[in-house]
């Protein structure tokens, strides 16, 4: 996968400092992962179980490695993340000290 560049100037554009915007984007991409978990998650609990032989070593589930490939070929969700940011779709305020209690 190659690496792509992001100018952090497009990012000055949505936030008011480049830091709480990387913030704020980080905790939408582990907010993320975690859906994309529970949904994989969700998804193999369908799978009918083959009974495993103790013996054997490897053994594939065809459809759990279907399941798997589908969700590899997702995009992360760290590019999720920034995506959303640059789109102007991630919203993000400081909770003040009573909100906080």
């Amino acid at each position: 996968m190659p690496i792509i560049a992001i100018d952090l100037r497009e990012i000055d554009k949505y936030a008011a400092n480049v830091y709480e915007a990387i913030i704020a984007a980080s905790k939408k991409a582990r907010q993320i992962n975690d859906e994309q978990k529970i949904e994989f998650n969700q998804h193999i609990e369908t799978i009918q179980q083959v009974a495993i032989d103790d013996d054997s070593e490897d053994f594939h589930n065809p459809d759990q490695m279907k399941v798997s490939l589908e969700f590899e070929k997702r995009p992360k969700p760290h590019l999720q993340a920034i995506n959303l940011l640059l789109e102007g779709k991630v919203d993000f305020t400081y909770r003040t000290k009573t909100e906080r209690a």
